[in-house]
């Protein structure tokens, strides 16, 4: 392939350079990965209304998103273990993001650490991610750091009391207990991509969880920051813990993880900047609802009360354009850029997110609008209305 065109361009292309159990846990889902799907499959389950004979000769992709205007209503979505994907990956994605002019959220669980991050993007609308962490003390000390880094908007996951069971990443021994067999043949697999072993794992500075340094100073491996985080995760945390967030983080916060109404309620009630109707990307509870269905009564839940943003199967401006239709006010997206950073780095990601931005310019266009704010649920036609249409038939059928 010449020049990656979509998506699964860069998919395919990551698939050949990264070892399978990266590849697979960037790629998998929870058990057999239907809600994975479902997400994807709920975009096309929506049809545009075409208009013609109309002036948009321009279009305008740019909105605000939690008070800064960006280029388009895009979040680089946070990606654990994204610089094992690429050398330095989060800094090089964190430079992609300013260069598109959207906003990139690191996660907690990032191989760059959030000053790293900072340092090599300083004019980055950067986002910090955080887990709901047993030990208060150590989250207090990550919001502080973030804050005097220049993080100035905090997405608190909300769906990780348990870690969902992965299936790829159990054969891949991401959980540990690979047979004698097993060690050796993922020996291979590390082998047998001598690239990545060069310029990743070999390259530059060793690879560890950049911001929990501090919390496991005698981790060695990633995974033994797995570990510690996955021991870490609180099943006990409700709605009242979020008032000790509120206490300790100044900035914008951003609730991820919701996909019921009631749920959205809540998380204005403890003041919300903006709720995320996710699924976490169909990687926590298999069955769950597609994202994308869970939308419109999260969006009328809240009526206005705190943004609301979607992630979930997003992968071009045709999915943010349909999300936008529906209600949110902007969507996250991961594996993607995830794709992009394996298969070439930064510029790969901006070449990803470029082809987005004229993905939904010439979406809007060919609909009649000349900007994101002007779309409408009406923009939409969905399934059922469609076959609904064609039921009527024409005149002509029906004599």
């Amino acid at each position: 392939m010449l020049t990656p065109a979509s998506v699964d361009d860069y998919r395919r292309i990551a698939r050949r350079r990264l070892p399978r159990l990266l590849f697979d846990y960037l790629d998998g889902g929870a058990f057999a990965e239907t809600t994975l799907a479902a997400n994807r499959a709920a975009f096309s389950r929506w049809h545009f209304r075409q208009r013609v004979m109309r002036d948009v000769s321009k279009a305008d992709t740019s909105s605000i998103l939690l008070g800064n205007e960006v280029a388009l209503p895009l979040v680089m979505a946070p990606m654990g273990l994204a610089g094992m994907l690429a050398r330095r990956g989060e800094c090089q994605a964190a430079g992609a993001a300013l260069t598109a002019g959207v906003p990139f959220c690191l996660s907690t669980v990032s191989i760059c650490s959030m000053e790293e991050v900072a340092e090599a993007a300083p004019e980055a609308d950067r986002w910090f991610q955080l887990y709901v962490l047993r030990d208060r003390g150590f989250s207090a000390e990550l919001l502080g750091r973030a804050w005097k880094a220049g993080y100035r908007v905090l997405v608190f996951t909300v769906d990780l009391a348990r870690l969902g069971l992965r299936y790829r990443d159990v054969r891949n021994g991401m959980n540990g207990g690979l047979s004698p067999v097993g060690r050796l043949r993922k020996l291979a697999d590390l082998l047998a991509h001598p690239r990545w072993l060069k310029e990743v794992a070999l390259g530059g500075k060793p690879l560890s969880f950049g911001n929990l340094t501090s919390a496991v100073p005698s981790g060695r491996r990633p995974e033994d920051f797995k570990a510690w985080v996955e021991a870490q995760f609180d099943p006990s945390v409700t709605w009242q813990d979020l008032d000790w967030i509120r206490e300790h983080w100044p900035g914008k916060l951003v609730i991820k993880g919701v996909l019921e109404p009631e749920d959205a309620k809540d998380a204005v009630r403890v003041g919300a900047d903006a709720v995320v109707v996710s699924n976490h990307g169909g990687r926590q509870l298999e069955g769950a609802p597609a994202s994308l269905e869970a939308l419109p009564a999260v969006v009328d839940s809240v009526a206005g009360d705190c943004e609301v943003l979607v992630d979930g199967g997003v992968q071009t401006g045709q999915d943010l354009v349909r999300a936008l239709c529906l209600g949110a006010d902007g969507c996250l997206m991961g594996r993607p850029w995830g794709y992009a950073l394996a298969a070439g780095g930064q510029p790969a990601i901006e070449h990803l997110l470029t082809n987005i931005r004229y993905e939904t310019e010439l979406t809007l266009s060919l609909m009649g609008r000349t900007a994101v704010n002007q779309l409408r649920r009406s923009d939409l036609i969905s399934l059922p209305e469609l076959q609904a249409m064609a039921g009527h038939g024409s005149p002509a059928e029906d004599d």
